[in-house]
């Protein structure tokens, strides 16, 4: 079942609505009690939930390896040629460019601004401080239960549901402020965006790991990936972010980028007037343009 914030003749304030037939109909009573662990956004803002907290993953090897790619050849062009050389001749990845030793240890995640979030649809400009604003097409859990030292089952019981989640990034910030050693600031946390709708997690289970995604840029699609090849899947990463640590309703888990779902991998860079579609069938979608 998906689920949407929306207004009606029947609501005066955005209320959850229910997808029935193709359409939208307003959730009963019942129904709406069994969304009572999503909290409610904040004033004024038509997100269909506002999350209590934000972790984002790196789950996703191939982003990894494209994206330092992507890197070095937009900002380190000299040390491009040269990478690009070692690849050609030995056919594998450079190893600068091969997940953290950690990541593949363990799931791995920073702590992004939750307050941050706006609705799809937002206008979007890029911030002052950056001259390379990026998109990154993710897929996000949204816990029902708590947690707390789960087991990988108990875990993957506690999903309420998925959205479609959007975590820009100002590229040319993102690594200097990485090299401290305290992760990303500014580079992440002026904003991020997810889809209208809620999937409940039993629709989504099926078919988890095959979900097919694309990313559109006025109304080309640029990139098709899936939400196969995670290095941890759900239940392993929820358990160890549950490890010694309570997890609560309302939290949000993002998988980190799909494999060439942002510009630093396909090459498709944001330009003022441009239209962005994240899609990920089965899930939801975003949109916004992006204005000068």
């Amino acid at each position: 079942m998906r689920w949407r914030r929306m207004k009606s003749t029947a609501a005066h304030e955005p209320a959850w609505h229910v997808e029935e037939a193709r359409g939208w109909r307003l959730a009963t009573p019942a129904e709406c009690a069994t969304r009572a662990w999503l909290p409610e956004p904040m004033p004024g803002v038509a997100l269909p939930f506002q999350p209590r907290s934000f972790r984002d993953c790196s789950l996703y090897e191939r982003h990894w390896v494209q994206a330092s790619r992507g890197y070095v050849r937009r900002f380190m062009p000299m040390a491009g040629l040269f990478t690009c050389a070692y690849e050609r001749l030995l056919r594998r990845p450079f190893p600068a460019f091969q997940p953290h030793p950690l990541a593949v240890q363990q799931p791995v995640y920073y702590f992004g601004n939750h307050l941050s979030f706006v609705p799809s649809g937002t206008p979007m400009r890029a911030p002052r401080f950056t001259q390379a604003l990026d998109y990154e097409l993710e897929l996000g859990a949204v816990l029902a239960k708590p947690l707390h030292n789960a087991t990988p089952e108990q875990a993957l019981d506690a999903i309420g549901g998925f959205v479609v989640v959007n975590d820009w990034s100002a590229r040319d910030v993102q690594r200097r402020e990485m090299g401290t050693g305290l992760g990303p600031q500014k580079s992440k946390h002026f904003c991020n965006s997810m889809s209208d709708e809620v999937v409940d997690a039993a629709d989504v289970w099926p078919h988890i790991e095959q979900l097919q995604a694309r990313v559109e840029v006025n109304g080309v699609t640029v990139a098709r990936t899936s939400t196969a090849g995670m290095l941890h899947d759900w239940g392993r990463t929820l358990s160890h972010l549950s490890m010694d640590e309570p997890l609560w309703p309302g939290e949000l888990i993002a998988t980190g980028t799909l494999p060439h779902g942002c510009a630093m991998e396909n090459g498709r860079w944001l330009r003022p007037g441009d239209t962005l579609h994240l899609v990920i069938e089965g899930v939801g979608e975003i949109r916004h343009r992006l204005e000068a």
